[in-house]
């Protein structure tokens, strides 16, 4: 998944919304065979910068156009990542060679660059921009080859061969400014086996590219657009200066390979990971974390709660006879002992299962965090950025879990619930995603959603998801609300002191470290792939990291519970969905890291983008997590109580 970060609050928000929009173009896409010399459309994407985070479309620097300019018609989620494809005048056919032809331009005139437009090529190059081109939807790539025995014998080098997504436009050296204006393509094509007297088919299994910067002078073209590049390293670079007109070719090659790679295995190279065994070590770190977690756990039920359970109902068990005046206890001290008053979390079943302060709220952002988890499970499940799947089980589970958490919390205006699940946590996501889009529209940048495109988010928001809540908010409300073991009393008991391990803050603290841990190293190169615009494709890891992360959330949910329920605080819902979502915090504080010591972003724009993003981030994921802790910490105590006798 390499992505750029201006669509991902927009795809907050359509996970909010629905879930069956495709984003771009993964495995799976039908194939499409070639014949000797049939036309390759290459096509650009746009352009994109780890150190603004803020795309462009391809045009918007003075490259070669058709004569023609043509778009292609974008799906959502196209849209919503930035992506404006559009054809190229590069001319590429299927297995066929070309050494070197100038793209644009004639022998005796080359392209002329304004001082305005070298102004903004140069501002581009300085900030490191990447141009994203694909040719039968496969998007180019730069090989890089990396050595890992450096200080040994070159015959002994172990080459590692990693792929960079898009080429950069250009590079700097000593405060000079390079363009990268020839491009080497290199199209690997896998030969379909057919039977005999018919013509071989091809597919288009792989897209490198080999970007160049050759010298005006360098460069000899003659009146037939062909060109011939300079040998070995004779020629100088072509510079751009911003102060003044600059004349360049552009130029490009084409070189066919022949591969053993099938078409369904294409995308094996971009997606293929160097690291598997940091993965590994993340998953074993995390496992080790999660059986540190289940042995605390297992030691609360298995010497505690039941030496517990076994007290309060031997208790109950004990009748006491009658005493007349005089009369001396039958038991002595240890009836006495036996018969003392009830203590720890027992203490509290009157008081355990009372509704608490804005039941109604709790439940919209409960039933949002139940969406959020189906539409993660699915996502990562279906190896898909976008899961392709109809919208309704999720908005209608999401609006049928709040109302019947609602009617268990003694709500009763169902209707306003159901609006308020509908639109809380959708409404935050679109209106920070407004005011960012703003900043972006200010910047003329591609990753700027249209206005019709978020008039037709508005429409989807209350068109399709807003009655989808509804219609599961009713039948949710409807059912049988969740039976409680006691009974709530009439007058709540006093909390008695707490101490200060018991603030909610430093709960936070301690609830958050283990889920986390058990997490932060999957998150680094999630943060790679979404900031510094490279592939990720690990889902099988990442499924794993999200059980591991699961099963902490909800131990470490139970455990907090019983530590409050023992201190004899009854107050526990709300306490224990913020935190169960602890982890939510160290993720805000990895982030700030990541933001200091790993990107090199220093504008104002930029820096706002990030920060908003991330804040849409943490507040996901505090819905995720918060949610997961609840439900477990709320089928616990329901268990515990049960187990006990109680009048």
């Amino acid at each position: 998944m390499a992505a750029a970060m201006d669509w991902l609050p927009w795809s907050l928000l359509l996970f909010s919304l629905m879930c069956d929009t495709g984003a771009f173009y993964v495995p799976g896409v039908a194939p499409i065979n070639f014949h000797q010399n049939d036309p390759v459309e290459i096509k650009a994407v746009k352009l994109t910068s780890s150190r603004t985070q803020l795309p462009y479309e391809y045009y918007s620097l003075p490259f070669c156009q058709p004569s023609k300019i043509t778009y292609k018609a974008e799906n959502l989620g196209e849209v919503l990542r930035g992506d404006r494809i559009v054809n190229t005048p590069f001319q590429v056919l299927m297995n066929s060679e070309k050494k070197c032809e100038v793209l644009c331009g004639q022998s005796n005139k080359p392209v002329t660059l304004t001082v305005e437009q070298s102004r903004l090529v140069a501002e581009r190059i300085s900030e490191d921009y990447y141009v994203h081109l694909i040719a039968d939807n496969l998007p180019v790539a730069t090989r890089l080859e990396l050595y890992s025995n450096r200080d040994g014998d070159d015959k002994k080098k172990e080459k590692d061969v990693q792929f960079e997504h898009g080429y950069r436009l250009g590079f700097t050296d000593v405060n000079k400014i390079y363009l990268h204006n020839h491009l080497s393509f290199i199209l690997y094509y896998h030969r379909e086996d057919l039977e005999e007297d018919r013509e071989h088919t091809y597919r288009v299994v792989r897209f490198e590219v080999i970007p160049q910067s050759v010298r005006l002078e360098d460069l000899k073209a003659d009146e037939k657009s062909s060109c011939t590049l300079p040998e070995g390293t004779n020629s100088s670079p072509q510079e751009i200066d911003p102060t003044k007109e600059n004349q360049l070719y552009f130029t490009y090659s084409v070189h066919w390979e022949e591969s053993d790679i099938k078409w369904a295995s294409r995308w094996d190279t971009y997606l293929t990971m160097s690291d598997v065994q940091i993965h590994w070590f993340s998953i074993i770190n995390s496992v080790v974390v999660v059986f540190f977690l289940s042995g605390i756990l297992s030691m609360i039920i298995i010497r505690t709660l039941r030496k517990d359970i076994a007290n309060y109902n031997k208790e109950d068990d004990i009748e006491l006879p009658p005493r007349s005046p005089g009369r001396a206890s039958l038991s002595g001290p240890l009836l006495q002992e036996d018969t003392m008053e009830e203590s720890g979390w027992k203490l509290v079943h009157g008081d355990v299962f009372r509704p608490p302060q804005y039941p109604m709220i709790l439940s919209s952002l409960l039933g949002s965090g139940i969406q959020l988890f189906c539409m993660i499970l699915i996502v990562i499940s279906n190896r898909s950025p976008w899961c392709g799947t109809p919208p309704f089980p999720h908005r209608v589970f999401g609006g049928f879990s709040a109302g019947r958490l609602y009617r268990t919390l003694k709500g009763h205006r169902w209707k306003k619930g159901a609006f308020c699940t509908a639109t809380l946590y959708p409404g935050v996501v679109f209106g920070i995603c407004f005011i960012l889009n703003c900043f972006i529209w200010g910047k003329h940048s591609s990753g700027a959603v249209p206005f019709p495109t978020m008039v037709a988010l508005l429409c989807m928001w209350f068109g399709i998801s807003l009655p989808l809540v509804y219609l599961g908010y009713y039948f949710g409300f409807r059912k049988q609300p969740y039976d409680n073991p006691v009974r709530t009393n009439q007058i709540p008991r006093q909390i008695p002191e707490q101490r200060w391990y018991m603030n909610r803050f430093v709960g936070i603290l301690m609830a958050g470290i283990l889920p986390f841990g058990a997490m932060f190293i999957e998150l680094f190169f999630i943060f790679s792939a979404i900031w510094e615009n490279q592939f990720y494709y690990l889902f099988g890891f990442l499924f794993l990291v999200f059980i591991i992360l699961v099963v902490s959330c909800s131990q470490i949910s139970i455990v907090m519970v019983y530590f409050q329920l023992c201190a004899e605080d009854y107050r526990w819902w709300w306490r224990n969905f913020l935190v169960s979502g602890g982890s939510a915090f160290y993720v805000l504080v990895y982030a700030i890291f990541y933001f200091v010591n790993k990107l090199d972003i220093v504008e104002f724009i930029p820096s706002l983008l990030y920060f908003g993003y991330t804040a849409l981030m943490v507040l996901s994921f505090w819905l995720l997590t918060g949610t997961i802790g609840f439900y477990a910490a709320y089928m616990f105590v329901r268990k515990i109580y049960a187990a006990v006798k109680i009048d």
